[in-house]
């Protein structure tokens, strides 16, 4: 084979140089061309550009777990927004949620749904029925003996009434039938709201806490509610509407000052909204770095004014152009093909950067415009024309895979490739032709680094081997290369959508990690939670039947007994009057001073808590009135809505899954009986392993689960199958490429293992500094792959083409510059406020930095001493150039 033209190189070459000559020649009419091209192409991409924000769009609907997915999505409602209420007091939180749920089902327009997960009326009539027994009669058994004090609260439901209530108790320590330290608890929470109060905090005051005897659980001051959405995926933040429609509705309300509640809001849909709203408000910092950085580049590698205007030129009409080609092709751009912006801008202006700096090199030997234009063509025109080929084979590979986003960006970035090829040989020469910019004083080349020029040529051999030796003994730290696959490890923690799902994913209620699964009935559904609750990755399982209480017969007679015995006191047959500020003035003195007397000189904790209880109610009897105002709403606002929760829940009915709320029915059977049983993991729930664990356990028992924990995994497999068959398909394909273009199987090694070796080296310090691959950075391997292969390729063509000195040449002035480039545009992604995007700046840089330096310093060392040399046949390439440029016809432009 030696000595035997590439096919195709020489092929490739006359044509590029003419194709030149031709533009120079007719370059307005070229220009002219082009930029209406490139205006069509605008004026289509503004009409027609759409982002494809449904996240289920990524992959393809026709893939088992897909398929499973959707099903599950189409049978039962997809509450896809959790709004949590909080509130310091139970009954504040119970009442705020109520009013919330009741304002946002008359949003239809907005919200299709509204589910109450905890709260509304069938758990306030029925609460007391899902308490284990014992407290439930415990809970009966209290508000029986309380019946004087419920009397005295119902009878008088004010500051005056709860005063009197206290007074009650005081009495009975008098009379030596209870102690006062049985009243520490009370005293002590009516003192912490009045010192609230008269310290100007928010004060709050709980019955039920009261009643129990200890404070609240977390759970019980806060309320989850369940919404579907109606979701614009023409819009980039599709939830937003709805999202702002519960805000507003929250605050027209005025929860935060009626009820202390804090609404929030988490779940698939606002989590989403605010990544995209977070992707829109640093875009403008991303873009502006990565303009001004690609400037800077693009003045240190080319000087010049007009060189550098041609090239910005060529990067936005190959912008525009392959924007258009790419959404005829897929219709509208998804979350992982928007990134072509900038890809495009850092691999497609590498064929600019190239043709200049050659251009610039040969205007300083020959100083004529068109015969360095023509001579520039000549010599880089075929390896980039075998680059963006190389290039658009690469990103193409990724179109069979199943993970469509990045399919679909393997689509528009290869097609991309060769549109920026065309107008680097076109529009740029064209443009440079016609601004003519000023002759090169001075040659291209990294003169100072002709020094390791030298050290290559001499060490070469022990280059080579240190460098793959290096990289295979450290190649143990692949098996330690972090996967993070859990989308939410890439969501902002500081935005309210995430931290509060941070917050609340350990809460079954919220099914954050659920697995989801239909049975054809609800007789199977419970057959398949008895089942999954067996396995020890398994924590609980629910369906509709967990709604409906055990030992209901005993709890109802408990309750209907509290019931007959409450009801007179319950339901008074009058009400006092509300007390007026000077009524509450006496009961707030006389009370103190009872206090005071009980307490008398005792030491004990129930006569600590009577000493500053009187204390901080003598400073209310003597502060202004709005104070007594706040702290009497503190404490009757909490009082009238247990009394009211006390009624119903003395209401309960024998509950079967006949009398479960329509609305939350649904959430668990379907209309065609179809039932659903949610299954949640043991464990910790933000570890991947254990939901890995955990997913496989089950599927093992059933296959045809999903939810969020089933696609999480499978995406990821999905995801990581594409990149192996990508990148073998990529491979391949550049390598056959490669073998028709260089007809050597050495010269393919060559080009390929520096990039194995750079894409090897990438991994390896990944594994070293713990940067996990993810769904959004895994994208730099697809760069790494492109830019890569264009860099390889034009050091083995001009190592074919007899050059040395490769490390000080203008290729590798072009290379560096380029590869900043691209870092720029892509290292921008750095600073962006959302970490999936600034992961994938970070990977790009590190990749970058990998791949430039295998091309720069590991493959000339590689490739040794060039095979040829340029023979005496130089010349006669230089008259040929000439005759091109003098416009002679019939002109064989031959290989070098």
């Amino acid at each position: 084979m030696r000595g035997r033209p590439p096919i195709g190189i020489g092929m490739l070459r006359s044509p590029i140089v003419r194709l030149v000559d031709l533009c120079t020649r007719h370059a307005v009419w070229v220009i002219v061309l082009i930029i209406a091209l490139a205006a069509g192409s605008s004026v289509y991409a503004a009409r027609h550009f759409a982002i494809k924000t449904d996240v289920n769009d990524l992959f393809p609907a026709d893939l088992p777990w897909t398929r499973r997915a959707l099903e599950f999505m189409r049978t039962f409602p997809q509450p896809d927004i959790l709004v949590v209420v909080d509130a310091p007091a139970p009954e504040l939180v119970e009442a705020a949620s109520n009013k919330l749920a009741q304002a946002l089902a008359t949003r239809r327009d907005l919200l299709r749904g509204i589910h109450q997960l905890d709260s509304g009326p069938f758990f306030e009539q029925n609460g007391l029925l899902f308490l284990p027994t014992d407290e439930v009669a415990r809970i009966t058994g209290g508000l029986v003996q309380a019946k004087p004090l419920i009397q005295t609260l119902s009878t008088d439901p004010s500051l005056r009434g709860s005063l009197d209530a206290l007074s009650f108790g005081l009495m009975g320590v008098a009379g030596g039938m209870i102690k006062l330290d049985d009243l520490a608890w009370p005293m002590t929470r009516a003192a912490d709201t009045a010192e609230e109060v008269l310290s100007g905090r928010p004060a709050s005051f709980s019955w039920r806490a009261l009643a129990s005897g200890k404070p609240p659980e977390p759970h019980e001051l806060r309320r989850f509610i369940a919404v579907e959405p109606v979701l614009d995926y023409s819009a980039l933040e599709p939830g937003r509407a709805a999202t702002d429609a519960i805000r507003e509705t929250a605050k027209d309300l005025k929860l935060d000052i009626n009820y202390q509640a804090r609404v929030r809001q988490t779940g698939l849909v606002p989590i989403n909204d605010d990544e995209f709203a977070a992707l829109r408000e640093s875009i403008g910092l991303n873009i502006a770095v990565s303009v001004l950085g690609v400037l800077i580049v693009l003045w240190l590698a080319l000087r010049w004014r007009r060189i550098i205007l041609a090239v910005a030129a060529c990067l936005v009409a190959g912008m525009t152009m392959s924007l258009a080609f790419g959404l005829l092709m897929v219709g509208a751009l998804n979350l992982i093909s928007v990134a072509f912006f900038a890809l495009f801008a850092g691999i497609g202006v590498d064929f600019g950067i190239q043709f200049s700096v050659r251009y610039r090199e040969e205007r300083h030997q020959s100083g004529d415009l068109r015969s360095a234009l023509l001579s520039a063509a000549s010599k880089v025109g075929a390896p980039l024309a075998l680059a963006a080929a190389a290039t658009a084979v690469g990103f193409s590979s990724f179109v069979p895979t199943a993970y469509r986003g990045l399919a679909e960006l393997g689509q528009i970035a290869g097609s991309g490739m060769i549109i920026a090829f065309l107008t680097s040989i076109t529009l740029l020469p064209a443009l440079l032709w016609v601004l003519k910019p000023p002759a090169e004083p001075r040659p291209m080349g990294f003169a100072a680094l002709a020094p390791v020029d030298q050290f290559l040529e001499r060490h070469r051999i022990a280059v080579v081997v240190a460098t793959i030796l290096l990289v295979v003994l450290i190649s143990p730290l692949l098996i330690f290369l972090p996967f993070d696959f859990n989308p939410l490890h890439l969501r902002n923690p500081k935005v309210e959508s995430v931290a509060t799902f941070l917050e609340l994913r350990r809460d079954p209620r919220t099914g954050a990690n659920a697995v989801e699964i239909m049975a054809p009935n609800l007789a199977a559904a419970t057959g398949v939670a008895q089942r999954l609750s067996s396995l020890p990755q398994v924590s609980q399982t629910m369906a509709l039947n967990t709604l409906v209480p055990g030992d209901q017969d005993v709890k109802l007679d408990l309750i209907r007994k509290a019931a007959s015995a409450l009801g007179p006191s319950l339901y008074p047959a009058a009400v006092k009057p509300p007390p007026s500020d000077q009524e509450n003035v006496q009961a707030l003195s006389s009370t103190a001073a009872a206090l005071s007397a009980v307490a008398g000189n005792s030491q004990e904790p129930g006569a600590e808590a009577a000493k500053r209880l009187s204390g901080l109610l003598s400073r209310l009897a003597a502060a202004d009135p709005s104070l007594r105002e706040k702290f009497e709403t503190a404490i009757v606002e909490p009082l009238r809505i247990a009394l009211g929760e006390l009624r119903e829940a003395l209401k309960a009915q024998p509950v079967t899954t006949d009398i479960i709320p329509a609305d939350l029915a649904r959430l668990w059977v379907s209309p065609n009986g179809r039932a659903r049983v949610q299954v949640l993991p043991k464990g910790d729930p933000d570890d991947t392993a254990v939901i890995r664990e955990f997913v496989t356990a089950v599927l093992a028992v059933e296959p045809n689960a999903t939810g969020p924990a089933v696609m999480l995994f499978e995406a990821g497999k999905t995801i990581v199958q594409a990149f192996i068959e990508a990148a073998i398909f990529a491979i391949l394909a550049i390598a056959a490429l490669l073998w028709i273009a260089l007809r050597r199987i050495v010269d393919v090694l060559l080009t390929l293992v520096p990039l194995l070796v750079a894409a090897i080296v990438t991994l390896e310090l990944c594994a070293a500094f713990r940067i996990p691959l993810n769904f959004a950075n895994i994208i730099a391997l697809p760069v790494l792959l492109g830019v890569g292969v264009a860099f390889k390729i034009y050091y083995i063509m001009a190592w074919r083409s007899g050059q040395t000195a490769l490390v000080q040449s203008t290729l590798t002035r072009a290379v560096i510059f380029s590869a900043m480039t691209t870092a720029t545009g892509f290292g921008s992604l750095w600073l962006s406020n959302d970490p999936g995007t600034s992961s994938m700046g970070r990977l790009m840089a590190l990749a970058l930095m990998c791949t430039m330096a295998a091309a720069v310093f590991f493959q000339p060392a590689l490739m040794g001493p060039p095979r040829s040399r340029p023979t005496a046949a130089q010349p006669a390439f230089e008259q040929q150039l000439d005759l091109v440029a003098s416009g002679r016809p019939k002109v064989e432009v031959v290989d070098r």
